[in-house]
């Protein structure tokens, strides 16, 4: 994978996300970039491409020679790559390295803005606007003591030459990517005037993995895909409460069967003895019907 790309900015606009939140993105042209040089340990100390952005019609010999007919190229920036064996010359590279989610760090010329005073160049607040002020309004004030230190303090801030000079926006998310075009769309903005140069790189100084958050929060939300494994695991369950009841009766008969051998031997003898019993109280009962037969007789 390679560090970054050169890029060059088109413009700003406004899109809808699939939420329906406007975001406001920056849209730049990546590439295509064609590698021109490779450089390795072994030769030069460090592993890194040069790549090649831009066109341009004039080119002196010895830049004709670099080139090596593979175009005309305006910028010449070097870029580390992880595996140097898998770049050779004439490689092309474009927007296909950057994907929604990633986070960038973006750098270019800022626009000049010519000799500026303090209060735009440093934000002073200015001298006061009554008490007889008509003068003061964007003066800015004392730079030092007289007698000690005697001097000016190197770096205060003072009125000077503003913008036009490199800066870095860190941490810009891509939005969109589209490589058959060869753009991409990063939310902000970015240094530069329109048409300026810019180098995209991956951002460096990040506290989450870019892609994984980004879709995380983007992804929506799907109940049915989530009721469908509860009813499974329901299923799932089922099965296993009527192995159980299945189970049960199993176990009970092997209980059961010494309790069923034990109740007749105590029974036995119970049932004897309420049989002899009643013969025994009906011996007296059938004598006097005897003798009430011979009575009659008699």
């Amino acid at each position: 994978m390679i560090e970054g790309l050169l890029g060059r900015k088109l413009g700003t606009l406004q899109i809808f996300d699939r939420h329906g939140t406007v975001v406001p993105v920056t849209v730049i042209e990546v590439g295509p970039c064609t590698v021109l040089q490779v450089k390795t340990k072994e030769r030069d100390g460090y592993e890194a491409v040069q790549l090649g952005f831009g066109s341009r019609k004039r080119v002196n010999q010895p830049m004709k020679g670099h080139f090596k007919g593979l175009g005309s190229f305006r910028h010449l920036r070097e870029f580390r790559v992880e595996d140097i064996g898998q770049w050779q010359v004439g490689q092309r590279v474009g927007a296909e390295v950057f994907e929604p989610g990633d986070l960038v760090d973006v750098s270019g010329i800022s626009k000049g803005r010519g000799f500026a005073g303090v209060v735009k160049r440093h934000g002073f607040r200015g001298g006061p606007k009554t008490h007889g002020q008509s003068d003061r309004h964007r003066a800015p004030g004392s730079i030092g003591a007289s007698a000690d230190p005697g001097r000016v303090l190197k770096g205060l801030k003072m009125a000077g030459h503003m913008g036009a000079e490199k800066v870095t926006v860190r941490n810009l998310e891509v939005v969109d990517s589209d490589p058959a075009r060869g753009v991409i769309m990063v939310k902000g903005s970015v240094p530069g005037a329109k048409d300026g140069l810019l180098r995209i790189r991956v951002a460096r100084k990040q506290a989450v993995e870019p892609r994984v958050a980004a879709r995380k929060a983007d992804e929506p939300e799907e109940p049915q895909a989530e009721e469908a494994p509860a009813e499974e695991a329901e299923a799932e369950e089922a099965p296993t409460e009527e192995a159980k009841a299945e189970e049960a009766p199993a176990e009970e008969p092997q209980a059961e069967e010494p309790k069923a051998e034990e109740p007749p031997t105590e029974e036995a003898p119970t049932e004897e003895a309420e049989a002899e019993e009643p013969p025994a109280e009906e011996a007296p009962a059938e004598e006097p019907q005897a003798e009430e037969t011979e009575d009659k007789k008699s």
